[in-house]
């Protein structure tokens, strides 16, 4: 074969590589152009239905139970105790002697300020009663006396000035019942103003003195009197004896406590909670205390919800009173409470899990529609706990929303639902009702 051949032959086999390259290329432009596009992305969900029932809204606290009333009892005196009338756990009645003092010394007190008393009353009734109109009537007589002697002098003055004028008479005669007449006339006037003045003030003073008297002797007798009864200590309402740390013979110190007294037939468990919690209850709301180690809840309610905020520690106090307080719930006891702010009977109920927060602030569902995906609703929520929801608006009786899985699914998501786990795995206890699996499209 020649040179020429040769040279024939290598271009032909390099005509046919690169025929073969482009076709290849071609064949892979045409490969990449008719693929199919890449499949939905679906995600695996759990769904419940929107169902009709109960729902409330509760607040949860811990509270320490108190009696609603409770004295800690003290003397007002400083005295040894004579006798204990009660034991500790003693039930007593209001009025009841529950210690006796000694009190020797205040009733000789108390008795001589009666003697007192007495005598200042009967020295009131003399007063009232004899001395004043004795010295009325004395007053009486000599204004009377001082009268008839005045008129006497003025007539004899008026005999003695005619015969005088008509100079039968010497002058000396004549200037001497002209002095008694001065002299009579002065001791009328006397007479007649200490009757007067007795009449107008002397009656208002004497009285007022004899009333002085009486008064003081009434305090006196009062003030003893009351000092005794302190040495009697009673009980202040009907309860129990809950403390008495001292014993007979022992001195009792005013102001410090001797005994404590609970009424323990009404109890309440107080509890300092959260304004925006606290808020939200109100007197005669239902709730029951929780006794640690106790079998049954002690139904309760509502008392007090406090005006006032604790400004240290920036809660409101509030009182549950048991109803029926049990043998078990005990003064000073720690208790938990879980009170009903508010319940709706019949509401559209969903898991609370399957409730959401948009962007924007408002509250949405993901419906799991009959075409296999995720639709987003918008919906007005109203009660809400920590396992249920209640739907105001958006959604309606059956329609299932997804609970599990849901957290970031775009609106119109393709979904797959699967069961949820078996009541108690991985420590939940599911009571919602699922949706029936939504059927797959071909």
């Amino acid at each position: 074969m020649n040179a020429r051949s040769n040279t024939s032959l290598s271009l032909y086999s390099r005509t046919l590589l690169g025929a073969a390259g482009l076709f290849a290329i071609a064949f892979a432009i045409v490969g990449c152009g008719g693929a199919e596009k890449e499949p939905e992305p679906v995600v695996t969900v759990q769904v419940a239905r929107a169902t009709r029932g109960p729902i409330a809204l509760t607040v949860a606290t811990e509270a320490v139970v108190y009696p609603l009333q409770q004295a800690v009892i003290s003397p007002k005196i400083t005295s040894t105790i004579h006798k204990f009338y009660v034991q500790r756990g003693a039930h007593v009645k209001q009025g009841e002697i529950l210690v006796q003092l000694e009190n020797a010394d205040l009733a000789g007190a108390a008795e001589q300020s009666k003697g007192a008393y007495e005598q200042a009353e009967a020295g009131y009734t003399m007063a009232t009663g004899a001395n004043l109109p004795q010295q009325i009537q004395k007053a009486e007589l000599d204004a009377a006396a001082a009268k008839s002697a005045f008129d006497a002098a003025q007539k004899v003055y008026d005999a003695r000035k005619s015969l005088f004028d008509q100079g039968a008479l010497p002058r000396r005669d004549f200037d001497t019942a002209e002095v008694q007449l001065a002299q009579a006339r002065s001791a009328n006037e006397q007479a007649q103003k200490q009757l007067a003045d007795l009449n107008r003030l002397g009656k208002d003073q004497l009285l007022k003195s004899a009333s002085g008297q009486l008064s003081q002797a009434k305090g006196n007798y009062l003030n003893a009197k009351a000092q005794l009864s302190y040495s009697e200590i009673r009980s202040p309402f009907d309860g129990i004896v809950t403390d008495r740390p001292l014993y007979e013979g022992e001195l009792a110190t005013a102001n410090q406590p001797i005994l404590t007294v609970m009424n323990t037939s009404k109890l309440v468990a107080k509890a300092h909670i959260v304004q925006n919690e606290a808020l939200l209850l109100k007197v005669s709301d239902e709730a029951e205390l929780t006794i640690p180690g106790a079998d049954e809840p002690v139904k309760a309610r509502v008392m007090l919800v406090s005006p006032a905020l604790d400004p240290g520690s920036t809660t409101i106090e509030v009182w549950f009173e048991a109803l029926k307080p049990a043998n078990a719930l005990k003064p000073g006891m720690n208790v938990s409470v879980e009170a009903v702010a508010k319940s709706v009977k019949n509401a559209l109920v969903v898991p609370a899990a399957a409730v959401f927060k948009s962007a924007e602030g408002a509250d949405y569902v993901l419906v799991a529609g009959g075409d296999n995906k995720a639709h987003q609703t918008t919906v007005k929520v109203g009660v809400r706990t920590k396992q249920l929801a209640e739907i105001t608006d958006g959604l309606h009786d059956k329609e299932s929303v997804i609970t599990a899985g849901g957290y970031g699914v775009p609106d119109g998501t393709k979904i797959t639902i699967e069961a949820p786990p078996p009541a108690g795995e991985n420590g939940a206890d599911d009571k919602s009702e699922p949706a029936a699996p939504a059927k797959e499209k071909d």
